[in-house]
Formats: structure tokens, sequence, C-alpha cells
């Protein structure tokens, strides 16, 4: 079992969405993923089924040999082998022998292994999970006798090792950016919206407040508070999130060294965002706070599926809710899609520590992220927009929907997309980006024609065949732990 220890004082930081990434959180797709049916994919937040063995071996695969080459590179250097797709690359979860173990690309699983191996978190853990899901007490005291490596792989993959289901798996678990967010040197735990996800939100609230990773930093844990009188309104009420208090990772970006985003969204709701400006505010986290209503939609759901940061001066974003000053083009997708402009379901609103009652209204994305560009980080040359599908009609919404705007920077100017969004990698190229396949990054670093320090203004592009279905990008895939500050 690895073991992961902060060794550090400096283990936890992020101050932007493009400084260099040092540490992050993952979860490799685990054999949970295997059990979704179609009869049940949608409960549990998935809109397919995908084959586990191809994510693994051709596509994930990549993703953690690229953060290891950036974060981690004396873990993998001249052990990319084969790069053929099909082939066995070496994919190895956090149990096997071969497991490439790092401290800086680290797999929640070893975290949740780690702290089980206390009988008496052990117990705890156990006994709230079974009485979430229902379990016998026959079952509980069958999971007591199981080794703590094992008992991490039962409770994320709701099965055992002979394949029986206890309980639902958690195949939205490789999604770590939503359990949780890094806002300076503070840690947010979420509320995830959709009762699928319940028992993610447990399992990283037990790993964070117990592993020894966080010890440093327990009284910098912020809880969001439910609405305590949120049990006496009727369901009406609370169907329409007039007193809900969910909000997923996905809607948080810390964009600027004092300059926090919050989305609300299909999944974060109004009240929520505000609680958590207060909490920030109170605890002089930052000093701003921008909150951004997108509409309602499962094509969106959370902010960072319509827009994410690429470099200190560039974004990727989705045209139909931006201000393209393409009117024609954006007749056609009202015309096809939207009974008006989707535009106008946006509102932009800025607040200020102290001057809460006083925010800013900000017309559109362009405005706001141009101004985060220049005012929060510095830029002096030209803020650019690159447009998901190149902002063709109808390659905007088809490619945002397989996660053309959900990006994850290395560093500033080194992102990393998916390889099936032709038009969107098209546009990166007039923007001009080196836009090349994993493989050859992969490839290249190998051969020691280039190296994480030298590669820049590149998109990086996974195989994302099966990755794809799983409805969410590179950005989901990752919490960062500590980046280079701005």
């Amino acid at each position: 079992m690895q073991t992961i220890a902060n060794t550090t004082s400096d283990f936890i930081r992020v101050s932007s969405e493009i400084g260099t990434l040092r540490r992050l959180l993952i979860h490799s797709p685990d054999r949970g993923l295997g059990k979704v049916v179609p009869s049940k994919a949608q409960d549990w937040l998935f809109e397919d089924i995908v084959n586990l063995d191809m994510m693994r071996r051709d596509e994930y695969d990549f993703y953690v040999k690229l953060l290891l080459y950036f974060l981690d590179p004396d873990k993998i250097k001249g052990r990319v082998a084969n790069l053929a797709p099909g082939t066995d690359r070496g994919f190895f979860k956090p149990d096997h022998p071969d497991y490439f173990a790092s401290e800086k690309v680290i797999d929640i699983q070893c975290l949740l292994s780690d702290i089980l191996a206390d009988e008496v978190i052990r117990t705890k853990l156990i006994a709230a999970i079974c009485g979430i899901e229902r379990t016998s007490f026959k079952t509980q005291q069958q999971l007591t006798s199981v080794d703590p490596v094992e008992l991490a792989k039962i409770l994320i993959s709701g099965s055992l090792p002979d394949r029986t289901m206890l309980f639902a798996p958690l195949p939205n678990f490789i999604f770590t950016r939503d359990i949780g967010i890094v806002i300076n040197d503070h840690i947010l735990l979420n509320k995830p919206a959709k009762q699928a996800r319940t028992r993610e939100a447990l399992l990283a609230q037990y790993i964070f407040f117990n592993h020894s990773l966080f010890a440093d930093y327990r009284d910098k844990i912020i809880e969001i508070p439910d609405n305590e009188h949120a049990f006496l309104l009727p369901d009406s009420d609370t169907a329409r999130d007039l007193s809900r208090s969910t909000l997923e990772g996905g809607d948080v970006m810390m964009i600027g060294p004092r300059h926090l985003l919050i989305g609300c969204s299909e999944r974060t709701t109004l009240y929520a965002a505000q609680q958590v400006m207060r909490l920030v505010f109170d605890k002089g986290v930052v000093d701003t706070v921008t909150i951004i209503k997108i509409p309602k939609k499962r094509d969106y759901m959370h902010i960072d599926t319509v827009f994410t940061q690429v470099k200190r001066n560039v974004w990727v974003l989705l045209g139909t809710l931006a201000r393209t000053g393409d009117e024609a083009r954006k007749q056609d997708v009202m015309h096809f899609f939207a009974p008006k402009d989707l535009s106008e379901d946006l509102k932009i609103l800025q607040f200020r520590k102290g001057q809460e009652q006083k925010p800013i209204e900000i017309e559109n994305l362009e405005d706001l992220l141009a101004n985060i560009s220049r005012n929060d980080l510095g830029a002096t040359e030209p803020v650019t927009f690159i447009y998901s599908g190149n902002n063709e009609f109808p390659f905007g919404a088809r490619e945002q929907w397989t996660d053309s705007c959900n990006l994850l920077a290395l560093k500033d100017g080194v992102v990393v997309g998916y390889d099936r969004n032709d038009y969107t990698a098209e546009a990166f190229r007039q923007a001009g980006f080196d836009v090349v396949t994993a493989a050859e990054v992969l490839d290249r670093f190998e051969r020691g024609e280039s190296s994480p320090e030298a590669i820049e203004n590149t998109f990086i592009m996974l195989p994302s065949a099966e990755l794809s279905r799983a409805r969410g990008g590179s950005h989901c895939m990752s919490l960062p732990l500590l980046r280079e500050g701005f």
C-alpha cells in the first residue's frame, strides 16, 4: 500500500487556473465504471456506458503519463515503451505493485486506503456508508474484516472482488474536480446536487479531515452550510432550488490571487454561491467574487463546460453564451435549437468585499474574462478568445458536448483536451498553437526532442472515444492542490 505523506511546508496553494501545475488529485477509472448499465446510466449521471478496458488502456493511461512527465518525471522517464493504440502501455491501479506511486500525481484511492488503516475511522466510515446505502448489518460486519486497500476499492466501486455488487458504483469519482477546490491555501468541500454523488462527498470529507496530508490545513477547510430551515419548507420550494445548498467544483474557479468565480448552474444553487461568498470574505481568502448564472441545462452542467483558461491572455469558450459579433450564426443556432439567444440567460454579477450590496453587473463573458486577464493576471498582450467548434454551426454545440471547453492547463499556454473536437483544434491552430496528440508529446519527451520545461503554446489531445462518453474533460478529471503563483 502506498502511503502519501506531506513533506513540504507549502503543500497546498492554488491562486490561478494557469500557474504551473505541481500537485493534483486524480482518480483513475475503477471497476465500478464497468458496472454501469443502460437502465441506470442516467440515474448515475452517465449518458452512455463505456468500454472500461479501452478507457483505461488507450485513453486515461495517456493522461496519467502526461501528468507524471510534467509533475513527477522521474517516475515515468524511460518507462513509456509502446505507444501504439491497443497495446499494453502499463496502466496500473494504485494497488498494483507496478503502480507509478507519486506524491505529486495522487490517486484519491491511495488516500482512502491510508485512512482506512485507522480502525476508528474505518468503523465510522463503514457505518456511515452502510447507513446511506441501506445495507444489511451483515454486510456492515463483513466490510469490517476487509483489508484497507480492498475496502477502499469496494467503497468506491460498490462491488466485491468476485463482482458481487453491494451498492451502486461511483462512476463520477473520476471527476475529482467536483468534490473539492483549493482557494489559495483553503480547501472548499463541495455539496453535490445529485443523490448519485452523496457517497463521493462523504468519502472526500473523511479524507480531507483525516489524512495526514491535510493535517496543517484542517482549520482551513470550508464546508457549505445548509439552510437550517430548509426542511420546514414545502417540497415545491426546495425543488425550485429556493433554499438548497448544492455546489460542485466545476462551478468554482480560483481565477486570480484574490478573485473567485462561482457558477450558478444545473448543479450549483444561488444560495450555495452566496454562502461561499460570505465564508471566503469573512475568512479573508479573496477580495472579489464573481457569480455567473448560466442556463440550467444538462448541456452545460458547470461553468467549466462553457469556458476554461488556456493562457494568461487566452480563453476557450462556447460562442452561443458569448458576444461573438456574428449575429447570423447565432440566428442559425436560435432557429434550430432555442427560442431566443442563449446569451440572454447569462447573468454576471461581481461582488467586492465590504461592498456586497453594490454588485457590478458585467454584460458578457468576453468582458469578464478580458478583465481577469488584464487586471488579475497582468496580461499586456491582447486578450484572445478561441471558440468551441471554431464557432461554426453546428460544431460549436456538438464539440462543447464532448468537452471542447473543458481543458486543464499544465502550465501557462499548455493545455490538455480531447482529440475528437476537430474544429476546436483547428481554432487553436489558427490562434498560433501547436496541436499535437498525447502520444506525439510523450514520444518527443522520451527521445529528448522536447521537455515539459521547453514546450509552450500547445494543445495536447488525449484519445477520447470512451472518456468523452462520461461527460467530463481533463479539467473535470483534476483537483489541483498546488500551482505556482502568479
